[in-house]
């Protein structure tokens, strides 16, 4: 329970520090960022339990937090820092994963491309290194694991206006962790690949300043 609340707080002073991070960027004058915000759900590998723990095939929430820069229209990077929480199935032992990531990421915005797309709506491809943190709840807490990861994704986006789009992203976190050795270091943890979807909304910090 203590992880799970120290896990919280972390989360909490993440959403404080990044909605100020919003508004003080967004009182100065025009740039290329953009903060992005997004929820959804999360699909974990089955390779990634130990035999005799199975997660639940589809599990809520996941939270997706990004910074974003473009230094031409079409490419840039973000950072981004994710949140999912992983639950057990009805025949598995009682177990809950608090599974964390933080990705450096290369954006790629593909709608220049796509002439044959309605107007107001783009394809943005994105992928990056990163490390993930898998934090254990329950009579697990001990089975913490970190080790690194490769995120790859593609946002369907919709532009309300200039400076505010909507979009769904969907994505595949490819983790490189090792084999649990013993196999007891396994029970309640998670070592495996996830795949994440979401629905979120970007929001262009201080004007638009690629625009015409």
């Amino acid at each position: 329970m203590r992880i799970a609340f120290v896990n919280y707080r972390f989360s909490s002073l993440f959403l404080l520090l990044f909605f100020t991070t919003i508004i003080v960027c967004g009182q100065s004058e025009a740039s290329k960022w953009k903060a992005q915000v997004a929820f959804g759900l999360n699909s974990p590998s089955s390779s990634g339990f130990v035999p005799g723990f199975e997660a639940k095939p589809v599990n809520f929430p996941t939270i997706h937090l990004g910074v974003q820069r473009m230094f031409k229209p079409q490419y840039g990077v973000k950072l981004d820092y994710g949140f999912n929480r992983i639950a057990n199935n009805s025949d598995s032992p009682y177990f809950k994963i608090n599974y964390s990531r933080v990705n450096a990421q290369f954006v790629y915005d593909a709608t220049t491309l796509m002439t044959f797309l309605p107007t107001h709506i783009g394809i943005v491809g994105h992928a990056g290194p990163g490390i993930s943190f898998v934090k254990p709840l329950s009579g697990y807490a001990d089975n913490n694991l970190t080790y690194f990861n490769a995120m790859a994704g593609i946002e369907f986006q919709y532009s309300v206006s200039r400076t505010f789009s909507v979009f769904l992203d969907t994505s595949y976190i490819f983790g490189f962790a090792k084999e649990f050795d013993p196999i007891f270091d396994g029970f309640g943890s998670f070592n495996g690949n996830l795949l994440t979807v979401t629905v979120g909304v970007s929001v262009s910090l201080s004007g638009c300043y690629f625009c015409d």
